[in-house]
C-alpha cells in the first residue's frame, strides 16, 4: 500500500467518532481475531491502560512524559486526534511516520482479507498502534481507552496497571444514564490480580469501582483515600505569569511543589493520579527516579487543553466537550486568568452532547459568544440551532457563523491586546482552528 491507499482503507471503515454508536455496536470478538492473525502484538507490550470520562488523555500524556524523562522508549496511544490522524500513535512524542503507517496497514489488510470489511476505524487504529509499538520496541505503552472500557477495542490487553481518572455523564446513549452504569463500563478495564489507580471521588461510581476491584482481586489506590493533592493555580495576566504547581501526598511519601505544564485544578488532580500510578509502577520494580517525575510533569505537552496559543490578545484553545469539563474550564478561567479586557467565547459542539448544559455554564462568563459549526464531524450541531439553546439575555451577546474560520476572524479583528478569546466545545473545533490560531 501507498500512504494514500492506506488512508483510504482505514477511513473507509465504520467510524463511531463520526456516526453515533449504539449500545450493541461494541464487541471484542473481531478485535481478538484481528490481533490473533497479527501474532498478538499486544501480548508483547508492557501496557498502562487508562479510562475515564475526562482527564484520561491528559493523564496518559503526563505518565508517558514521566517515563520518557526516565529514559524509556514510550508508546502513547490516544484518541481522537486534533489535526492529523498520526497523532494518535506516538513513540517518544513522535507520531507514526507515513511510510511506517502504510507498511503496517498493508500487514493488517493482508492478515484479514475475510474480515476487513467488518472492522471499524478504531479497531484498525488500535491494532496499528500495538503493531507500531512492537516494531519500535517500546519499553512501555500508555494506552488510552477510546470509549467506555469494557467493550473498547483496547480492552484486550493485560496491563501492568489500570487507571480510571474520573466518572461523569457522557456518551449516555452507549454507556448508560447513571454514574453507576458508566462506572461499571469504565471499570471493565480492571484485570484480575493487576493493581488499579482511581481518581473517582463521587460515592456512587466509586462504590462500583471498589466492588469490581474487590471481585477481581485488584489492589485499589483511590484519590482522597490513599493519595491526595494541593493545587497552586497558575496566574496569567498582562504583567505576571505564575506557573501552576501541585503537592501530591500518597501513602508512601509527599511530592512537594511539582510544576505543572498544564493549567487548571483538574490537571492537578490528573497529575496526582499520574504520580500515584508512577508509585505503583515503582512497586512492581520499574526504576523511576524523582527527577523523571519532576521533569515529566513540568514538560508535558498536550495541545488544546487550555493551551495558550497567543498572548496579546490572550487566546486559549480548549476541547471541553461535556458539562463537567465546561465547569473545569470556567473554574480555571476564574482562578488563573484575571479579568482584563473583553472576553469572547467561540463555541461549537456535537449534537450527542449536553450542549444546553455547557452553554448555561459558559455563556454567562463571556461578553461575546460566537457560535459556529465545524466540518470535521457529521455530528456537529449547526450554529443556528446552538443559538436556540441560549437564554434571551445571552442571545443579545451572540452571533452565529457557519464556518469556524469566519468566527475566528471576527473575534480576532475586534480584539484588543488586553482581551481574552477562548475556543472550546469540541475536539473537532479545536482541531480545525489550531493550525490557524497557533501561529
Amino acid at each position: 500500500m501507498t500512504y494514500e491507499q492506506a488512508m483510504t482503507f482505514w477511513f473507509g471503515r465504520v467510524n463511531y467518532e463520526q456516526k453515533p454508536p449504539q449500545a450493541g455496536d461494541f464487541k471484542l470478538g473481531r478485535m481478538r481475531l484481528l490481533l490473533e492473525r497479527l501474532d498478538n502484538p499486544h501480548e508483547r507490550l508492557r501496557i498502562i491502560h487508562i479510562a475515564g470520562s475526562k482527564g484520561k488523555g491528559s493523564t496518559s500524556a503526563m505518565l508517558a512524559s514521566i517515563l520518557h524523562c526516565e529514559g524509556y522508549r514510550v508508546g502513547l496511544f490516544t484518541s481522537p486526534h486534533l489535526v492529523a490522524v498520526e497523532e494518535r500513535i506516538q513513540v517518544d512524542r513522535q507520531p507514526i511516520a507515513h511510510d511506517e503507517l502504510a507498511a503496517l496497514m498493508t500487514d493488517i489488510r493482508d492478515a484479514v482479507p475475510d474480515l476487513a470489511a467488518d472492522l471499524t476505524f478504531f479497531e484498525i487504529g488500535t491494532a496499528l498502534g500495538f503493531l507500531h509499538f512492537v516494531r519500535r520496541r517500546v519499553d512501555f505503552a500508555v494506552v488510552e481507552v477510546g470509549l467506555g472500557g469494557r467493550f473498547d477495542s483496547t480492552n484486550v490487553c493485560q496491563p501492568l496497571l489500570a487507571i480510571i481518572t474520573s466518572i461523569s455523564l457522557d456518551h449516555t446513549q452507549v454507556l448508560g444514564d447513571t454514574l453507576a452504569k458508566i462506572a461499571f463500563e469504565k471499570a471493565g478495564i480492571v484485570k484480575p490480580g493487576r493493581p488499579t489507580v482511581s481518581g473517582v471521588i463521587d460515592s456512587e461510581p466509586r462504590d462500583v469501582i471498589r466492588a469490581v476491584c474487590a471481585e477481581r482481586q485488584s489492589a485499589l489506590r483511590e484519590l482522597c483515600v490513599d493519595f491526595d493533592y494541593e493545587h497552586e493555580p497558575a496566574l496569567i495576566d498582562g504583567a505576571r505569569e505564575q506557573v501552576s504547581s501541585v503537592t501530591v501526598k500518597t501513602h508512601r511519601r509527599e511530592w512537594q511543589n511539582l510544576t505543572l505544564g498544564l493549567i487548571g485544578e483538574h490537571q492537578a488532580r490528573n497529575a496526582a493520579v499520574a504520580v500515584a500510578a508512577t508509585e505503583e509502577l515503582k512497586a512492581q520494580g520499574v526504576p523511576i527516579h524523582d527527577g523523571a517525575v519532576v521533569n515529566g510533569l513540568a514538560h508535558v505537552v498536550w495541545p488544546a487543553r487550555l493551551e495558550i496559543v497567543s498572548r496579546r490578545p490572550l487566546v486559549l484553545l480548549d476541547c471541553a466537550h461535556n458539562v463537567a469539563s465546561a465547569r473545569a474550564l470556567v473554574q480555571t478561567l476564574e482562578a488563573s486568568f484575571p479579568v482584563r479586557g473583553r472576553r469572547t467565547l467561540i463555541f461549537g459542539g456535537n449534537r450527542d452532547k449536553d450542549l444546553t448544559g455547557m452553554l448555561d455554564i459558559l455563556a454567562p462568563k463571556f461578553d461575546r459568544v460566537l457560535l459556529t459549526s465545524f466540518h470535521g464531524s457529521t455530528r456537529c450541531t449547526p450554529a443556528e440551532q446552538l443559538m436556540e439553546l441560549l437564554s434571551p439575555e445571552a442571545q443579545t451577546r451572540c452571533r452565529t457563523f457557519s464556518d469556524p474560520i469566519a468566527a475566528w476572524n471576527h473575534a480576532r479583528a475586534g480584539a484588543k491586546v488586553d482581551d481574552l478569546i477562548c475556543i472550546t466545545g469540541s475536539v473537532f473545533l479545536a482541531g480545525e482552528l489550531r493550525p490557524i490560531v497557533a501561529v
